[in-house]
């Protein structure tokens, strides 16, 4: 082989194997050792006293056969250029560093530690610092590590192919944190493209696109809070999420600034849980993140993933869990990141009709190919477990169930047995859930997921009605509940009566999933108004109906979440240029009073609701819920008891309507020797009217409502009231 004329840079592009070639050799007569150096004056090989210059080959290829016994531990290269000598360690001296165990994980697409195997790893190898550097690309004709270590330019940085699994290997000496890289790859066209890490642990910061070598450092100090989080399941827990998209919260502020007023601000407001909109690394900051180019690198343009890290930590410390938005349904077609990697269509469908998104222009992956599942079962994973994330709330599932979502007829191609399901699509995210919770104790998956899918919370091996078995998510968004109950407070109270079943349907199918109740920032954008904006009439019916809506809410069946803005009613839509308008907040304002009420009731509703298991330990069973009264339409009010496991009842009225209601009757339990109010949304401290009952209310042997015993209550107006037993 090494009689054969120079490496060229034409091999480098397309070599499986440039190890065989490169480095040092024993061949008959000696050792032979070859160096490609594209732009280098001469190369000289030096261990312990040899020095020895090799032979310009012309092309870069400097090659010298030594009359040595074997190869010599431990030799390096002097590499002289025109106005430097650079030694170095030889990168094709070394053994692989994947072991035939990785190899045979990655290619049966089980591993479940991929980030482990793929990527850019610091590491010392054979005794030997640097850093390993791994890529899946099966179709490319040969691929080239290029950075800033070597000016950009991949020629003398050619990787192997390591065996049939389409894994391609280089440990480079000497090189470590802080290095931008990417991969160049040859297509089987013989064109090349320059690619980002699909592993990377770390970006540049967008519109930079280069990957960056990464080796965290930083120590945990949230042990207490991970013991102590899978005591409860989630569906039997208090779980009241602050939803955020970090870049906007307070612009301007990076991970670690956050960390010093975010959990302030939610431990303060009695939230269990803060969900951050996607955290993943993603071009288009006007996406707010859903669509993701980096699924293993928190963005950097807020700091470093260590600072991510510092910032998990300390809402842990706060005692508040972390949700982040995590987005397996598509990613978009920059042509530095994931579509048509290494040539061909590789993380998505070969058939354009099931590879195109229609709705958002990006790429949908191909779950029914084992190595791109695996990508994404170790992604869900790596976030839970190197950053401690408490649950993933899987973005647009739906999307992903059904191979006609958005598409119409003759745009897509039925499964197996002639269905509209997307049964790689289930079998993933079947295999998603079963592996986080088997791996990550006390993590919970949340399903943004919108239709009537049988069994997106039920156990994946359970099957249902519809033959499949459960997703196996431990929540699922109530989209219907959102939709409902807001199109019922959207109208005037004078037509509430004909929309009644808006807010009463949705205990029709309570407990046909376990359920988060979502106010997302997808309800206060793109011209749907803030969620007090929403609201009929004027400034004050609008914030009185705002409150008692977060008061159903909160005594709902099923777990809250809030978007940020709306816990102060807000009056603006949400824009991630400028975030929450604090400014309403600031005593200097003439209407703070009424924007800092609004906040007190949902610090007051979060601190009622975390002590009083009848709000949240039940919310799956139909014995924790029962109603008072559901079709009082004429008078717009609902009235419902919530109960925990011991029996022990909250009683939740609301009034609709904006008058009061006096001496309304209700029947309830005649066990309880009195009633008193813990939560009136109309109290003056709230900017309400101030109808409120400091004194305990006893029940009247009277029956209504089929109970044996009534009490009578003053509603106060667009209000909702919450009693226990005194």
């Amino acid at each position: 082989m090494y009689g054969t004329g120079p490496f060229t840079e034409a091999d480098t592009d397309t070599h499986h194997d440039p190890h065989s070639v490169l480095g040092a050799h024993a061949v008959p007569g000696g050792v032979a050792f070859r160096a490609f150096r594209p732009y280098a004056r001469s190369v000289t090989v030096v261990c312990g006293e040899l020095r020895a210059e090799l032979r310009h080959d012309g092309q870069g290829c400097f090659s010298a056969l030594l009359p040595l016994q074997a190869v010599p531990d431990g030799y390096r290269l002097l590499v002289a250029y025109e106005e430097t000598v650079v030694e170095t360690e030889d990168a094709y001296r070394f053994l692989p560093t994947l072991g035939e165990l990785d190899l045979h994980l990655i290619g049966e697409g089980r591993h479940e530690e991929l980030w482990r195997a793929l990527g850019a790893e610091p590491m010392t190898h054979q005794g030997v610092t640097g850093t390993r550097f791994t890529v899946w690309a099966p179709n490319a004709r040969g691929v080239r590590l290029a950075g800033t270590f070597n000016y950009w330019d991949g020629a003398a940085y050619p990787m192997r192919s390591l065996g049939g699994c389409g894994v391609w290997e280089l440990f480079v000496p000497g090189i470590g944190e802080g290095e931008l890289y990417k991969f160049e790859i040859t297509r089987q066209d013989g064109s090349r493209t320059l690619r980002a890490d699909p592993m990377a642990r770390r970006t540049e910061i967008p519109p930079n696109t280069s990957s960056i070598v990464h080796a965290s450092h930083h120590e945990w100090g949230d042990a207490k809070w991970l013991a102590g989080r899978a005591e409860r399941p989630a569906h039997e827990a208090p779980f009241s999420v602050y939803e955020v998209h970090l870049p906007s919260w307070r612009p301007g502020l990076t991970y670690r600034e956050l960390a010093e007023q975010l959990p302030a601000y939610v431990k303060d407001l009695g939230f269990t849980h803060v969900e951050l909109m996607p955290v993943a690394e993603h071009p288009f900051g006007g996406s707010w993140g859903y669509q993701v180019t980096g699924f293993y690198a928190p963005t950097a343009r807020l700091g470093t993933p260590d600072d991510f890290k510092y910032l998990v930590d300390k809402l842990h410390q706060a005692g508040i869990g972390v949700l982040m938005d995590w987005v397996p349904a598509h990613f978009p077609r920059d042509d530095w990141a994931l579509a048509e990697f290494d040539g061909r269509p590789l993380y998505e469908p070969a058939d354009p009709r099931r590879a195109a998104h229609p709705d958002w222009g990006t790429l949908e992956f191909d779950f029914g190919r084992r190595e791109v599942r695996n990508f994404l079962v170790a992604n869900a994973v790596y976030w839970c477990e190197e950053f401690h994330i408490d649950g993933l709330r899987v973005d647009a599932v739906a999307s992903m169930l059904y191979l006609d979502y958005s598409r119409e007829p003759g745009q897509w191609v039925p499964n197996e047995h002639g269905g509209r399901e997307n049964l790689d699509a289930v079998a993933f995210l079947q295999e998603m859930n079963a592996t986080v919770y088997r791996r990550v104790p006390g993590v919970v998956t949340i399903a943004e997921e919108s239709t009537a899918w049988d069994g997106v919370t039920r156990a994946t091996h359970h099957k249902g009605p519809s033959g499949f078995g459960g997703l196996g998510f431990g929540l699922k968004w109530n989209m219907g509940w959102m939709h409902d109950s807001l199109e019922y407070m959207s109208k005037e109270p004078v037509h509430r009566r004909y929309h009644h079943h808006d807010m009463t349907f949705s205990m029709v199918y309570a407990y046909s999933e376990n359920y988060v109740l979502p106010i997302s920032h997808d309800e206060v954008v793109h011209g749907k108004r803030s969620l007090v904006s929403k609201m009929p009439g004027d400034w004050w019916q609008q914030r009185a109906n705002h409150r008692a809506y977060l008061g159903f809410m909160w005594a709902h069946p099923g777990k809250q979440l809030l978007f940020m803005g709306q816990e102060f009613a807000q009056g603006a839509e949400w824009s991630e240029e400028r975030g929450p308008d604090w400014w309403l907040l600031d005593p200097a304002y003439g209407a703070a009073a009424d924007h800092r009420g609004v906040r007190d009731l949902v610090r007051d509703l979060n601190a009622v609701y975390r002590a009083t298991p009848a709000l949240w330990e039940r919310d799956v069973h139909p014995d924790g819920f029962q109603w008072i009264v559901g079709d009082a339409a004429d008078d717009n009010v609902l009235a419902f008891l919530r109960l925990d496991a011991e029996g022990a009842p909250l009683l939740s009225v609301s009034n609709f309507s904006p008058v009061v209601r006096h001496d309304y009757r209700l029947g309830v339990p005649d066990d309880i020797p009195a009633w008193h109010e813990v939560v009136n949304t109309d109290a003056a401290r709230y900017g309400g009217s101030d109808v409120t009952r400091p004194d305990p209310v006893k029940p009247e042997a009277q029956g209504w409502h089929g109970r044996p015993a009534s009490i009578r209550l003053t509603l106060p107006p667009l209000a909702t009231v919450w009693l226990r037993p005194a």
